[in-house]
């Protein structure tokens, strides 16, 4: 069988993690790579032996040899990447939010579903083993009817007044900051998780530092800012986000995003509280999930592919005892969509367009009822 090739747009912390993630799929070549400057690609390539760096994204994508495009540029870029990824007959995997706006999404979904290309969104989080473990229990009516979803995502690097970076600016991260960036990761968990739809929300949005200082040079994402000559820039988008939900069957939830949480990395949690107990489970100690129970010992499953549902172990690389962690959700995702490319016959487990859009409807209804005071249906299309 034909190796597929990819060629990766963006070398920053994303364009690093794909390329590892793709060396570890059998019958994926990475042949290309391209970037902001020439100069950046060409470095890149060379560091990490891939075989050709283009002058910009679009010589990458006139590249005969690509078969998939990486999108793992900053936000503002998605939307016209993707749209020419398509259109230049390649299947993308792109970095979330698919886009800036539902109107650029929208315009998305119909031109993958038109194409007939395969079009993923790295929400990557579904795919540790626990978190498939849990779906199975929630879905499989394990614990029994669904009551509550809640949990949050907590980051600390926009903190001070002096942390800054491309995303604050809402040209280039979009209108949506904690909400698109990582509240977007939280609202796929939990639906992904539940297979339930949220479909009113009512929320709240909070900016806590009304202006930043914008260093001079270019600061990388979770990277301090050395603030000599900035200058200091409004900010309008938010730092903290928090919504009450209501799920498609009548359960309920609540979640609460921040970049301005001190001591918290990547704090990404949830719980699911059912009519016969609870799980709960947390990024940065991923190879455990707690199940609560009220009339007998709460329970501590950790990752041990002889004891976990079928669905789940497919998603286990290594024996019991031995810690998967974020790299191994990338691979995951990755062979997923990479099976589905060669033999579309197999399950389609991975993030679409479509489901992205939902996801971006979303969090545009959490913003639409933090500026109007009230509960919003989230639109279906």
């Amino acid at each position: 069988m034909a190796k597929l090739r990819a060629g990766i747009i963006g070398t920053g912390f994303m364009g690093k993690a794909h390329l590892e993630a793709l060396r570890r799929l059998p019958g994926v070549e990475v042949v290309a790579v391209a970037a902001s400057r020439p100069e950046k690609a060409e470095a890149f390539a060379r560091a990490h032996r891939v075989p050709r760096a283009h002058a910009d994204a679009l010589a990458l994508l006139a590249d005969p040899e690509v078969d998939v495009m990486h999108n793992c540029t900053p936000n503002h870029l998605h939307f016209v990447l993707n749209q020419a990824a398509l259109q230049a007959g390649k299947h993308v995997l792109s970095e979330k939010p698919l886009a800036l706006t539902s109107t650029e999404t929208a315009a998305l979904v119909k031109l993958a579903e038109r194409s007939g290309l395969v079009a993923a969104v790295n929400h990557c989080y579904r795919y540790y083993p626990l978190v498939q473990q849990a779906r199975a229990m929630v879905q499989g009516g394990v614990l029994g009817r669904l009551y509550l979803v809640h949990g949050a995502y907590l980051q600390d690097w926009l903190l001070y007044r002096q942390d800054f970076n491309w995303r604050v600016d809402p040209a280039r991260g979009g209108a949506l900051r904690a909400l698109g960036d990582i509240g977007s990761h939280w609202c796929d968990l939990a639906q992904y998780v539940t297979g339930r739809r949220i479909t009113h929300v009512s929320g709240q949005l909070a900016t806590v530092h009304a202006t930043r200082l914008q260093p001079q040079a270019e600061t990388a994402t979770f990277r301090s800012a050395d603030t000599r000559g900035a200058s200091e820039v409004p900010v309008t988008t938010e730092d903290y986000a928090a919504a009450l939900l209501r799920f498609e069957d009548g359960a309920s939830g609540f979640f609460a995003v921040s970049q301005v949480s001190a001591g918290h990395k990547n704090g990404l949690s949830f719980e699911v509280d059912c009519a016969e107990g609870a799980l709960r489970w947390h990024q940065e100690d991923p190879n455990v999930l707690w199940i609560g129970r009220r009339d007998r010992h709460s329970e501590i499953v950790t990752k041990d592919p002889a004891l976990l549902d079928g669905q789940a172990r497919a998603y286990v690389h290594y024996p019991a005892g031995h810690p998967e962690g974020y790299p191994d959700v990338f691979t995951n995702l990755f062979r997923n969509v990479y099976t589905h490319i060669t033999d579309r016959s197999s399950p389609a487990d991975f993030p679409t367009f479509r489901e992205a859009h939902q996801v971006a409807r979303l969090l545009e209804a959490i913003s639409l009822s933090h500026r109007e005071g009230r509960w919003v249906e989230v639109p279906l299309d």
